[in-house]
């Protein structure tokens, strides 16, 4: 059950902003995470700040001096995932987009949402006082962690659950942030907080703060993109394991050396996570059957499976070299 909560309907993004410093808070924008984490009791927020009707955070945004896109942060998962100029232009983050939960979460949630979405650890959403929570154990290294990280998991071994910020990360975007102070941006790669920085928080953005657009720079020329989600379930599931490719050629044609490679996973650590030795593996080589090898085994060499999660290590092998050689077709 839902706790008794103060409800304000922010008219503006200064309006909203000054109602979070006026009192501790919660920002509501679609509303599917926050709706859920307030009838567990994962979070305790005696006000809820709407800002779903600022009409200047939605919609993508053409024009900009470096030939890029902007995302409203309140701009739909459904509308990134159908525009077709965003499409073309950055498909893994189209294709990320389509994967996003159930059509009907795609047409509530929002990209800034999907970026600041809390873990679906099953122990921080259940009755444990675990790290995430104030406590000093992660009772998810010792228990069941099927759903868990096998990277980057020091002190607490949940995954972040976006699909788009995996994408984002691949096309180096960039996470414009409102607060009392003015704006700034901040690099998708550096926006999440790991568990080693800071274990009760999943991202930059202070009490109050509010998300408002997502930057995207030009995409590489000649780049092909693809991402590619694992699940239990065909639908509505979140990742048991992704990645985002986005591969640039010496030439319009995939037979060419790789110019420029981006690799990054989800479903597997506490943040999408960049693996520059699987992008070495692939720039100034030719994808075959070596390369793509060297890629996947690059990818997972670092990896720390728990008592029941090693699956993960083979499933971030298959989708990269089933992604990889689907490029070359």
């Amino acid at each position: 059950m839902i706790p008794s909560i103060a409800y304000l309907r922010a008219e503006t993004l200064d309006q909203a902003l000054k109602n979070l410093q006026e009192r501790p808070a919660c920002v509501h924008a679609g509303g599917s995470d926050l709706i859920t984490c307030l009838r567990d009791g994962t979070v305790d927020c005696g006000t809820v700040i709407s800002i779903s009707g600022l009409p200047d955070l939605h919609g993508i945004r053409r024009g900009r001096d470096d030939g890029g896109l902007s995302v409203g942060a309140l701009t739909t998962i459904t509308t990134v995932g159908n525009d077709p100029d965003l499409g073309s232009r950055y498909p893994a983050l189209a294709a990320a987009a389509r994967a996003v939960g159930s059509p009907q979460l795609r047409n509530q949630g929002t990209l800034g949402g999907n970026l600041c979405q809390k873990p679906r650890c099953w122990y921080w959403r259940g009755d444990f006082h675990c790290l995430r929570q104030g406590g000093d154990t992660c009772y998810a290294m010792g228990g069941q962690n099927a759903g868990h990280a096998i990277l980057g998991q020091d002190a607490c071994v949940y995954v972040h659950p976006s699909d788009t910020a995996v994408a984002l990360t691949a096309y180096e975007a960039r996470v414009r942030i409102a607060g009392p102070r003015g704006d700034r941006t901040v690099p998708v790669a550096e926006f999440f907080v790991l568990p080693e920085d800071d274990p009760t928080r999943e991202t930059v953005v202070g009490p109050q703060e509010v998300v408002t657009a997502v930057e995207l720079p030009a995409p590489p020329s000649r780049h092909r993109g693809v991402y590619r989600k694992i699940r239990a379930r065909g639908a509505w599931d979140f990742a048991l394991a992704s990645a985002a490719l986005v591969i640039a050629f010496e030439q319009d044609d995939a037979t060419r050396p790789v110019r420029r490679a981006r690799v990054v996973l989800g479903g597997v650590a506490p943040a999408p996570w960049r693996v520059p030795a699987a992008e070495a593996a692939l720039q100034g080589r030719v994808l075959g059957p070596d390369s793509m090898a060297a890629a996947a085994d690059a990818a997972v060499a670092d990896a720390s499976p728990l008592e029941h999660n090693g699956f993960k290590i083979d499933l971030v092998r298959g989708i990269l070299q089933e992604e990889l050689a689907k490029l070359t077709a």
